[in-house]
């Protein structure tokens, strides 16, 4: 929990309260004995052996400690109101109020999300953003889901993506990115993924949750969530792609779905560097920069149904792009982008 007084004997009192009732997985609602998603393909032994492994998540997601961690990131992180206009300070009382359905629900697997709040905020490169602001208690459930699910899932991403992940960060891309060119692979192959978390296919993402998950639970639920109408100018449209930036999980589905781009790039012997949606790939010519895009072009539109900007991707010399702000310059030098440099003298 917080650690200013008031919220001690919140603390005691969500301990106390939020402990799951003995309810069986195999409960009534969508409890976890029907089939996982459409379509689902034969997975091999070691991989369903450890999916067994994750059948029981929800009953991780209840535990007390678990929802108490969640509670206080959620109010340490405070936020928007979503649709229903619940502040955070009004978490507890709700809590209180509705503890026992909220576990429940999240046991048997028939946890319904709220529409998010649709909101559009300026890009600094010109344009807009669409971010989705769930509501509280939806923020709560993501967040204590994201804190089982990240243990899973973050071990098994590569080694060259940096974005939204324990211990990893911009320095260490940018460091990493600076070595590659103080090798010698001094042109840029630089992708830039079109409206990227508008555009991510549901039934890919699912798909590839169930690789790692074995919780039908869990996977019902998450894919209400990214199935969760937007609400903007009073009208809830349906959502039948995207996840849109704002919730919790937002940022570890995208690096689970992108994660096979990562892969596919090693696979292929590439030296690149990946924060959330900015990948970039270090050759050590033009040549085979252009082969090179044209071919992980048709990977990440053919394989995961994803399209790539034409106008906004190049492949170029790494000194004439910019990647998180800045640009490398000759043995792998850092100077700042101008774009990034302009925006600091405006807030300055």
């Amino acid at each position: 929990m917080a650690g200013n007084r008031p919220t001690k004997t919140t603390e005691r009192e969500m301990r106390a309260t939020l402990t799951p009732p003995a309810t069986s997985p195999e409960g009534t609602g969508e409890g976890g004995t029907r089939s996982g998603p459409a379509g689902e393909p034969s997975l091999p032994t070691a991989i369903a052996h450890k999916r067994a492994l994750t059948s029981q998540l929800m009953e991780r997601v209840v535990d007390p400690d678990n929802l108490n961690q969640a509670y206080a990131r959620v109010m340490a992180n405070k936020g928007a109101p979503g649709v229903d206009a619940m502040r955070v300070e009004q978490l507890a009382d709700w809590v209180r109020q509705h503890r026992q359905a909220l576990i429940a629900s999240l046991l048997d697997g028939s946890y319904e999300p709220t529409p998010v709040r649709g909101v559009q905020i300026p890009k600094p490169g010109g344009g807009r953003r669409q971010l989705g602001i769930p509501t509280v208690k939806d923020r709560l459930v993501q967040q204590a889901m994201l804190q089982v699910l990240t243990p899973i899932l973050d071990p098994t991403f590569s080694e060259s993506s940096y974005g939204f992940r324990p211990g990893r960060g911009a320095h260490d891309a940018l460091a990493a990115a600076k070595g590659y060119v103080a090798e010698g692979y001094t042109t840029v192959v630089d992708l830039d993924l079109e409206k990227f978390f508008d555009r991510v296919n549901h039934d890919v993402l699912l798909n590839r949750l169930g690789r790692h998950v074995g919780d039908k639970r869990m996977l019902r639920i998450i894919g209400r969530f990214l199935r969760a109408g937007l609400m903007e100018n009073g009208v809830c449209v349906s959502r039948e792609e995207g996840t849109p930036q704002g919730g919790p999980l937002s940022p570890l589905l995208a690096n689970l779905l992108l994660d096979d781009l990562d892969k596919e790039l090693h696979r292929r012997g590439h030296r690149f560097c990946r924060y959330a949606d900015d990948c970039n790939i270090y050759v050590q010519s033009q040549a085979a920069g252009e082969r090179g895009m044209a071919s992980v072009s048709g990977f990440l539109e053919q394989k995961l149904k994803l399209r790539v900007n034409r106008e906004k991707s190049a492949v170029a010399p790494v000194r004439e792009r910019k990647f998180l702000g800045h640009r490398l310059l000759s043995g792998g030098r850092l100077g700042i982008a101008p774009g990034a440099l302009e925006r600091a003298r405006e807030r300055l």
